[in-house]
Parts: structure tokens; C-alpha cells; sequence
């Protein structure tokens, strides 16, 4: 151990020439050895005035440790300022952390994290991380919150002194997960896929190998490495919770905000597409090939237990760890475990007969703090040895299965119980629906975190658990053997088909449809679980109770599916099935299926209302009857029934059913041309929507509100009722009314003076139409072919055109800024 490296808390800085290569070729070698070695000198003077320590240097690169957070500063701004008339351009990173010293150096994720930071700037650029800014009484600049290319969580990084400089070399656009512990080793494997990645001829890569070798941790490394060569965003598809091929495009839609449309959405964008564990959906492979051949610049990664044998695919076999690289990362987890823990030739070996296999060394490393690694090498050694005379298997999966398997045989009664019940989840739970399905209790639930066979993971509604899928399948088929399965599974499909049935057919609760969001996979199974085992009668209504979920998050494809699928099952006429057929009908209207198809279907649902005696579904099929003719524009037709109806809703005391069909009515009698009961109507809708909670109708109102003022050249009124109408629809989650939130607000930019602003929102919000599969009601279409008139009669072709094709490549976030200005966009 060096004793001249500082402990304890530790402020660490690492340097960087940018753009080495070409200052090579300009300057040429003897110019160029020269500035670099007077920059070592500056650079090594600077930090060793200041109690800097040279930890390592590689190439034209320092790493040095400073024993307080205001010598390192001190040392960066004398070395900047020093250099900043030569040639070489330095980047530095400043972090402060509480390493751990060992015999091979400092260890732990702050080496990693300065570094990191360094990487993200530019020349002549000095980055400090929060943890140093607080320690030092200096005035930084607050560059705001960025992730780095180590995947870790966002972190605000600060500024040492003036300059401009481009935006930092951060993850932006991406959706890639924050992993629960640092990633070690496998700088060559890293390397080589990066490389074959950005070959110009590899599209398709795919990493194979058995479960537990650190596929997707490899993937997800190399996504982030490689983010600079993707403007327009890298996002992860998890594919482990499904088992349907034909979800995989729709859920890859979800994860780039697509919803659906997806070929549509990326179009001629530069992005990358991680498709995480496609062996359960591999017969989407010729789909997947498609997509590639219709967006040009897409390049797709996909982790895999076997090859997708498609045309272009490239593939790579990730190998074990190196024998240093499982070493290190075992002793990284034990160190989690016991921060005393230390190396020894136990500790080799057993990495040995593990096979360097990450997912192995990590639940052996959970071990060490009951077991020495003698004890566990003697334990595990007796596991292993049962299955190598097994033939016709991968050595590597025999290695994981056994190492699996002990842990779980370590493991009390009540925590082997809990660990096979959680089986039953497909993509996570939450600790109630643990509790309530799989009867867990949070100290067995810790005791599995703590010994790495569950994981935890936040959500936007709280912390979600879950397996990965290798460990997942092994408690499956303990559940199996348990003889609990089919109890388990028949109490999951209860819980998620209840949380479906909270739905209505007509009113959206945004609450309710964030939850059905988090748990679409596990509804998705409660829905094929009932569907297998007769519950037809339960699916119906549940697919009903749906509608909002698939028809406002982009599940129309799907939505539209399971209601056909489901009425075809079972002819029955119950209320049930009356009102699965109001939403498939209205399903038909929402994606423009055929006319006849969607009124056979609600005449249906009439006749099973009038046979019930059922009056509230009568007042529902008649309705939606109502809203199809709004397509038609046959005006007094819908009037006549909406003045039928609205009457027998109050008298059922239907009152949020009763303000939306209210909403229509004052709708159609603008239509109509009476224009005062109209603008009465919805006015009175804003107060009704209000004092009752009804989020959607007071958005319609308020939409509606804006037109008029617009229109009267009330323009700051009119905007600011849209931002109020648009921050609803954005909390329900209502991607169609986001897309004609952006039209309305193309109009008032257009009556203000910035045509080339209103058409890029135009084409966004077509764009948004486009990938959720939606087909706007008539109003939308006859008010997005208004703008574009007025926008073809300001604008000359050429810039349309472009303000036009700028909207397309926006994301709906840029979108949004840009519709709301500065004034707004931190709404």
C-alpha cells in the first residue's frame, strides 16, 4: 500500500488533452512532444503545491488525489490559467469521495465518477461534482443536473470559472435504468463491442450467452459509451416480463414515446435501440429486421441467450470475466457486505469454479458475511460437483444454476416460500401486492434483497421489486414443483383484474391509469390467465374497463385486440359483454376502422342494454351512438339524443358521465351555429368539471376557452387557458389532447407573429397522432387543416417545408418547450 496516498476523504482529479490526435498533426511530433511535456511539468507543479498526489498517468492523462477539496480547485485553476495561452487544451474532472485504500489502490465508484466527469467536458474546461462544490467557498457555475456515461443517477455538476463552452457530454434522451452498483472490468470486451457497434456495416449486434454472464449490464455499459454517435437518443426495451412477439414493437414504441407507429416515430433519426433479453420473444426477429430496413439510422443492440438469425445480424459471444475482473468484482460486492474484507488465494479459487460468471460472484459475494471464503469454496465446491457429469449443457449455465440453487438452499422456510411467490410477477411488484398475492412481510422481503436474489427499483408511484430473469425462471420452477402455482396465479389475476376494473368506460381517472401504466405486464398476465381458465365474463369487463389505459398510452393496437378476442370468446349478452362492445366501438372510432363494424357493434350493446332493463347502459350505447354521429357531423341528430340523455344520467346520478356528454352538447350546438348556448354550455362545463374533480372535461373546457379568446385577439389570455388545459392533459396522460395542445398552441403563435414556430408544431402534433395510431375526430382535422392553410399562406414553400421537417425530428419534450417559451417550460 502507497503511504504517500491520502484517506479518508479524498478529493480526486483527473486531466485530459483534447483532441490529442490532431494537435499531433498540426503541430507536428517535435512541436507536439514539446507542449506536451511543458504541460506535464505545469500540471504536476501546480498539484504537488497544493498536497496533490499522482495516483497514476496514462498517455497524455493525470490522475491525482488531494487530501482537501479546495486544494484540489486551487490546483486545477492554477494548471488551467497557466495553459490557457498554449496549445494544449486540458479537460478536468474534480470529485470528492470517501474511498476505500487498499494494497492495488483507491477502490471504489468516486474513482469512477471523477473520471467520468472529466470525460463529459471540453478543453479548458474545469467540471466539479456537488460533493466537492459543497466543500469549497467558492462562486461555480451551476451547469444543472446531468448523467454521465456511467449510467449512474443524475448528478449537478458545477463549473470552476468563466468560459462558454458547447453542452456536456451527457446522456440526454435516454431512458437507460440507473444500475444498483458500478460497473467493473471488461475494458476489452467494452472496447470491442464499441468498435463493432460503429462499424459502418453492422446495424444488428447481438450479445449471446447464457443467463448470468452480464449481458445486459455489457450492453447497457456500451449504450452509454456510445451515446455521442446517437443525437437523437439510446433507450432500453426490456423484454424479459413478455411473452407475446407481437408486443415487442409496441413496447419498444413505449419506450421511445412512440406508443405505437413505431417505423413512423423514428423515420430518419440517429438512435439506438437496446432490446433487453429477446430470446423469450424471438419470433419478432423478422420484425425487428423490417424496422431496420425502414429507418435508416437506427442501429439496434439486443441482448440474447441465442442468435436471431436474421439477415445483417452481427453477433457477440460474451465470454466470462477475466480472471483479475471477477476477482475485483466479487471482492467490490464482499466489500458492500464487510468494507474489511480482503483478498486472499480462497478467494481466487472460488472465483475460478465459478466460471468468472458476474451473476454467480454476486450472490456467492452476499454470502461472505456469514461464510468465510474457504467455507464458501468448500460449500460451493460440493454444489458444482453434482452437476458436471450432466451432459448436453452450457458448463457455464450448470455453474449458475448450482450457484442459484445454494443460495436458495441457505435460505429459511418462510424466505424459499416468499422467493418462489414472487414468481408469479412478470416486470415487478410493489410491496402490497406482494403482501396481499405472495404474503410478504418486509423483513423476509429485506433478507432476499440483502442476499442479491431480489432487486429493488423506483417508479414514478413508489419502489417496485423484481427479479432478474435468470433467478425468476429458477423461482418459477420452484413454485411449480411447490404445487402452489395455480393458487398464486389465480390470486395475481384477482388482484390486477380488480385494479382493471377500476376503470369506466367513460371517465378517465389519471391515478388509476399511471398504476395500470406501472402494471401493464402483470395485467397482461391476469388477462391470459382468466382467458385460459373460462373467466370470459371477467375478461369482458375488464378489457372494457380498459379503454382509457389502451386508448390514452398508446395501447390502442392491443386495446383494440383484447376486446375482439374477448367478445369472440363469449357470446353471452350480459352487461359484461354491452359494455365491451361500447368500447370496442369506441376503439373502432379512435384508430378509423370501419363505419358499419363499429354500429353493428354499439346496436349490439343497445339491444343487450333494452333486454337488461339496464338504464345506465342504455344511456351509455346511446351516447356513444352520439359521438359516432359527431363524425358524421350530423348535428341535430346528436343533439336530439344527447337532450334524451343528459336528463336520464342526472336522474342515475351519473354526474361525471352526465359533464362530459355535457360537453358535446355544448359542442354541437357551436355547430349548429348558437354560438351563445355554446360558449354558456362550456362555461358552465369549467365550473361543473371543477367543483366535481372531472380533470378531462375541464381541460375540453378550458381548450375550448383559449379558442374564443384567440379568436377575439385576447392572445396572453388565450395562452395562458392552453398552458392550464395542456398541464392537465399532460398529468392525465392524454397523448391525443398533448397533440392538439400543440395545434392550438400553433395558432396562437401564428396570430402572434412566428409562422415557422406554429408550422414545426403542426408537424409535431401530426407526428403524435401518427404513433399512437389515432385518427382525430373531425374538429381536430378541420382545425389542424385551418393552421396549415393560414401557415401555406404566410410562410413560401421552402420554409414551410423546413419548419415543417424540423417539427417532424422533434421529440414531444422539445415540442413542448418550444410551444410554451421560456416563461413556461419549467411548468
Amino acid at each position: 500500500m502507497r503511504a504517500d496516498l491520502p484517506a479518508g476523504t479524498v478529493t480526486f482529479l483527473f486531466t485530459d488533452v483534447e483532441g490529442s490526435t490532431k494537435l499531433l498533426h498540426d503541430l507536428g511530433a517535435d512541436a507536439y512532444a514539446e507542449a506536451l511535456a511543458e504541460h506535464r511539468r505545469v500540471v504536476r507543479e501546480a498539484c504537488a503545491s497544493q498536497g496533490g498526489v499522482e495516483v497514476d498517468t496514462q498517455g497524455d492523462a493525470f490522475f491525482f488525489a488531494f487530501p482537501t477539496a479546495p486544494g484540489g480547485l486551487a490546483a486545477a485553476s492554477a494548471f488551467s490559467e497557466a495553459l490557457a495561452s498554449g496549445p494544449i487544451a486540458v479537460r478536468v474532472g474534480v470529485h470528492t469521495g470517501t474511498p476505500l485504500l487498499t494494497e492495488e489502490g483507491y477502490v471504489g465508484v468516486d474513482v469512477h465518477r471523477a473520471a467520468r466527469i472529466a470525460a463529459a467536458g471540453h478543453g479548458r474546461q474545469v467540471l466539479v461534482s456537488a460533493a466537492t462544490a459543497q466543500l469549497v467557498d467558492l462562486e461555480l457555475g451551476d451547469l444543472g443536473e446531468h448523467r454521465l456515461k456511467d449510467l449512474s443517477a443524475p448528478e449537478r455538476i458545477f463549473q470552476l470559472g468563466e468560459g462558454d463552452f458547447p453542452a456536456l457530454k451527457s446522456l440526454y434522451r435516454t431512458n437507460l435504468p440507473v444500475p444498483a452498483t458500478p460497473f467493473l472490468g471488461r475494458e476489452r470486451e467494452l472496447q470491442a463491442v464499441v468498435e463493432l457497434l460503429s462499424a459502418e456495416d453492422v446495424r444488428l449486434l447481438t450479445l449471446t450467452g447464457p443467463g448470468g454472464t452480464g449481458k445486459t449490464r455489457l450492453a447497457l455499459q456500451v449504450a452509454g459509451l456510445a451515446s455521442d454517435a446517437y443525437p437523437d437518443g439510446v433507450y432500453w426495451i426490456p423484454l424479459a416480463p413478455l411473452r407475446d412477439p407481437t408486443l415487442v414493437l409496441a413496447t419498444a414504441g413505449q419506450a421511445l414515446g412512440a406508443q405505437a407507429g413505431l417505423a413512423e416515430h423514428i423515420a430518419d433519426k440517429r438512435m439506438l435501440c437496446l432490446f433487453d433479453n429477446f430470446e423469450h420473444v424471438v419470433d419478432a426477429a423478422p420484425e425487428l429486421a423490417h424496422l431496420l430496413g425502414t429507418c435508416p439510422n437506427v442501429d439496434v443492440l439486443v441482448t440474447s441467450r441465442e442468435r436471431l438469425r436474421v439477415s445483417g445480424e452481427q453477433t457477440y459471444p460474451v465470454p466470462p470475466l477475466a480472471e483479475a475482473d471477477g476477482e475485483a468484482l466479487f471482492l467490490a460486492r464482499a466489500r458492500a457486505v464487510d468494507p474489511a474484507f480482503a483478498s486472499s488465494e480462497a478467494v481466487r479459487e472460488l472465483c475460478l469454479r465459478l466460471d468468472e460468471l458476474p451473476l454467480a460472484l454476486e450472490l456467492a459475494a452476499a454470502r461472505t458475511a456469514l461464510f468465510s471464503p474457504e467455507q464458501l469454496l468448500q460449500r460451493l465446491a460440493q454444489r458444482l460437483d453434482l452437476l458436471k457429469g450432466e451432459r448436453d449443457a452450457d458448463p457455464r449455465q450448470q455453474t449458475l444454476r448450482a450457484t442459484i440453487a445454494w443460495s436458495h438452499d441457505l435460505i429459511s422456510e418462510d424466505e424459499q416460500r416468499l422467493f418462489r411467490r414472487l414468481a408469479v410477477f412478470s416486470g415487478g411488484c410493489t410491496y402490497e401486492a406482494a403482501e396481499e398475492i405472495a404474503g410478504a412481510d418486509p423483513d423476509t422481503l429485506q433478507s432476499l434483497l440483502d442476499r442479491s436474489l431480489l432487486r429493488k427499483r423506483d417508479s414514478k408511484l413508489g419502489p417496485r421489486y423484481w427479479m432478474l430473469e435468470t433467478i425468476r425462471e429458477y423461482a418459477g420452477e420452484r413454485l411449480q414443483a411447490s404445487g402452489e402455482a395455480e393458487e398464486l396465479q389465480r390470486k395475481h389475476a384477482a388482484f390486477f383484474l380488480e385494479l382493471a376494473e377500476e376503470g369506466t368506460v367513460v371517465v378517465m381517472d389519471a391515478g388509476w391509469v399511471d398504476r395500470v401504466d406501472v402494471e401493464v405486464d402483470n395485467v397482461r398476465g391476469a388477462l391470459d390467465f382468466a382467458a385460459a381458465a373460462g373467466q370470459s365474463q371477467r375478461v369482458l369487463r375488464a378489457v372494457a374497463s380498459l379503454r382509457d389505459f389502451w386508448f390514452t398510452r398508446g395501447y390502442i393496437a392491443e386495446g383494440r385486440t383484447r376486446l375482439e378476442s374477448a367478445l369472440e370468446a363469449d357470446q353471452e349478452r350480459t352487461s359484461a359483454r354491452c359494455l365491451a362492445l361500447i368500447a370496442a366501438s369506441a376503439a373502432e372510432d379512435v384508430d378509423g376502422a370501419d363505419g358499419p363494424t363499429r354500429r353493428r357493434r354499439l346496436g349490439e350493446a343497445a339491444s343487450i342494454a333494452a333486454e337488461l332493463g339496464d338504464p345506465y347502459l342504455s344511456a351509455l350505447a346511446r351516447l356513444q351512438e352520439a359521438w359516432l354521429l359527431t363524425r358524421d357531423a350530423k348535428w341535430s341528430e346528436t343533439l336530439a339524443i344527447l337532450d334524451d340523455v343528459i336528463p336520464v344520467l342526472h336522474d342515475l346520478g351519473a354526474w361525471d358521465v352526465a359533464i362530459a356528454a355535457n360537453r358535446t352538447r355544448a359542442w354541437t350546438y357551436g355547430k349548429l351555429g348558437d354560438t351563445e348556448r355554446f360558449w354558456r354550455l362550456t362555461e358552465e362545463n369549467l365550473e361543473q368539471s371543477r367543483a366535481r374533480g372531472h380533470r378531462e372535461i375541464e381541460a375540453r373546457s378550458l381548450g375550448a376557452l383559449s379558442d374564443r379568446a384567440a379568436d377575439e385577439g385576447r392572445l396572453d389570455e388565450a395562452r395562458e387557458l392552453l398552458v392550464q388545459s395542456f398541464r392537465i392533459d399532460r398529468e392525465l396522460g392524454n397523448i391525443p389532447f398533448v397533440g392538439m395542445d400543440l395545434v392550438r398552441f400553433a395558432d396562437i403563435h401564428l396570430r402572434d407573429g412566428r409562422p415557422e414556430v406554429a408550422a414545426s408544431l403542426v408537424s409535431r402534433a401530426l407526428a403524435v397522432f401518427e404513433e399512437i395510431t389515432f385518427s382525430p375526430e373531425s374538429w381536430m382535422t378541420e382545425r389542424v387543416n385551418d393552421v396549415t392553410a393560414a401557415l401555406r399562406g404566410q410562410l413560401d414553400d421552402a420554409s414551410f417545408d423546413a419548419a415543417w421537417e424540423a417539427g417532424g425530428q422533434m421529440s414531444v419534450e422539445e415540442a413542448v418547450a418550444l410551444a410554451l417559451g421560456p416563461a413556461e417550460r419549467h411548468m
